[in-house]
């Protein structure tokens, strides 16, 4: 008997999968705190509508889109372990250069001469039309506005500019944000085909996917008691600077298994054991890079892509919008305790149950027999229902007069969503040669950002105009934003099974690609 049969293996790929969990946790965070200030913060400061709103979150996703299919053609010519410092560090520092979008704007406009005096029109606004009811007319609010600041000596216009200007500022932060964070899937999923073998990889896939639950989860307990307590801004900065602490420690802990000093034989045995393979071995060996031409060739690539197109702007919508349904259809602001107690619950639903997203396939390919391809394609089609429930959200929301129904449905919704995610994530090793990896996953990245811009985008010009129709604009039933939201909700529970259904099209059988 060898002696590496005999040495214990070691277990350095689960402390990698660890440092994936807490960047993808950090991820989620940064990209959760506008949403979370938006509404009872940001929104009253600056003036925002909805669709001004729409259009941050929207233009965010398209960047976030067209980065993606650069940064992981990046992160493969980098390497994972520069490319992922990089990818973190921008991202942070764009987090926290939202903070000073304020300050900023103020000194672009004349007659507002600083933030604090801004928080307290704001505030005025905010309480002279709330006290004219829901059912005041447009005229009736635009005497109540003018009014409140008339006491400040400002002018219609000088809020017209400030925000205007404060939505550009915010769209150059959150384009940082975006070209930083379009580096964290890319570089994870080649992580993870560099240190777990294929059977293990959906699993290792959900685990680290599940810090977008609890970066989600822990956002609402967090954030807006930052927001409430410190204000807006030290949020951004608070939660911006963890990112750095993140970067600070994968200096040190990453290297490639071969290269690893923490990675001893046993382990690097188990984690190349789809090597003895032929088929695999020639995909795994053959390192030539993948040009962006080569890649649309495949219809693997089309197929994987078309299920993220589908698929992530349902996620994006629920994680940007979720916060102001609560506010707007209940009246649950978020720094509110039953706020925050239904975006908690929302998301410790989506953590729990994701988590068994991964574990899935790996049944059906230990007991059942099936290739990690198949396996994951039927966990996926099972997934795939999960969102369906979100038809009753509204309805149920509406006939209980309480907003623990939708927030356990659209929990549900989201948990089926991360399982979808960690499969077909891991579709892509199965397929690719890890040469490509990050290449494809950043080609996947961007179809679903362009998914989720037209998701938040439009949304948010659908809720103004529901709005502003009221009783005239019906759906199912509803009427105004109520019926706004209904159809969005409807989009979203049919997404993953048209997602599915062409992706198995494309794709019937497992076919792996082999770079010529």
């Amino acid at each position: 008997m060898s002696s590496v049969q005999t040495t214990k293996m070691t277990n350095w790929r689960w402390v990698m999968c660890a440092m994936l969990f807490f960047a993808t946790t950090v991820n989620y965070l940064d990209r959760q705190v506008l949403s979370l200030t938006f509404k009872e913060f940001i929104q009253p400061e600056f003036h925002w509508t909805d669709s001004d709103y729409g259009t941050i979150t929207g233009m965010f996703s398209i960047c976030y889109a067209i980065f993606c299919l650069f940064a992981g053609k990046f992160v493969d010519w980098m390497g994972t372990k520069k490319g992922y410092l990089i990818a973190i560090v921008v991202w942070s520092l764009g987090a926290v250069l939202h903070a000073g979008c304020g300050w900023v704007a103020v000194h672009f406009v004349d007659g507002v001469p600083d933030t604090d005096t801004l928080k307290a029109i704001g505030d005025a606004v905010a309480s002279a039309v709330a006290g004219l009811g829901e059912d005041a007319t447009q005229a009736a609010k635009d005497a109540a506005i003018a009014s409140a600041l008339a006491k400040f000596n400002v002018t219609s216009q000088t809020l017209l500019a400030i925000s205007s200007i404060s939505v550009w500022l915010f769209l150059a932060c959150r384009m940082i944000l975006g070209l930083g964070e379009a580096g964290n899937f890319p570089a994870a999923i080649k992580v993870t085909a560099e240190y777990f073998p294929k059977k293990d990889r959906a699993f290792a896939t959900s685990i680290f996917n599940a810090g977008a639950s609890v970066g989600a989860l822990a956002a609402p307990a967090t954030i807006p008691l930052l927001a409430k307590s410190l204000g807006w801004e030290m949020a951004f900065i608070i939660i911006g600077v963890l990112g750095f602490f993140w970067a600070a420690i994968w200096v040190f802990v990453y290297d490639k298994p071969a290269e690893s000093k923490h990675v001893n034989e046993a382990e690097l045995l188990y984690v190349n054991q789809d090597e003895d393979d032929s088929e695999a071995k020639a995909a795994a060996d053959d390192e030539k890079q993948m040009s962006f031409a080569k890649a649309f060739t495949f219809k693997q690539t089309w197929s994987f892509a078309f299920g993220k197109f589908m698929t992530d702007g349902v996620w994006w919508f629920f994680l940007f919008w979720a916060p102001a349904y609560f506010q707007d259809q209940f009246g649950h602001k978020a720094s509110d305790p039953m706020g925050i107690a239904l975006i908690f619950t929302l998301y410790a639903i989506v953590t729990i149950l994701s988590m068994f997203g991964g574990y899935l396939p790996k049944i059906f390919v230990e007991k059942k027999g099936m290739n990690p391809y198949a396996g994951r394609m039927l966990a996926m089609l099972i997934f795939a229902f999960f969102p369906v429930l979100a038809l009753f959200a509204q309805p149920l929301g509406d006939y209980f007069h309480s907003a623990w129904w939708p927030a356990i449905i659209i929990g549900l919704v989201g948990a089926g969503h991360q399982a979808w995610s960690a499969n077909i994530f891991s579709t892509v090793g199965d397929m690719f040669p890890k040469s490509a990896i990050a290449t494809i996953t950043g080609i996947g990245a961007m179809a679903g950002g362009v998914g989720s811009f037209l998701i938040n985008k439009g949304s948010g010009v659908l809720f103004d105009y529901a709005a502003g129709q009221g009783e005239a604009f019906q759906f199912m039933g509803f009427s105004g934003k109520p019926a706004g939201y209904m159809i969005v909700f409807c989009v979203c529970a049919v997404a993953y099974l048209i997602g599915w259904s062409v992706m198995k099209m494309l794709v019937p059988k497992y076919k792996p690609v082999v770079v010529d």
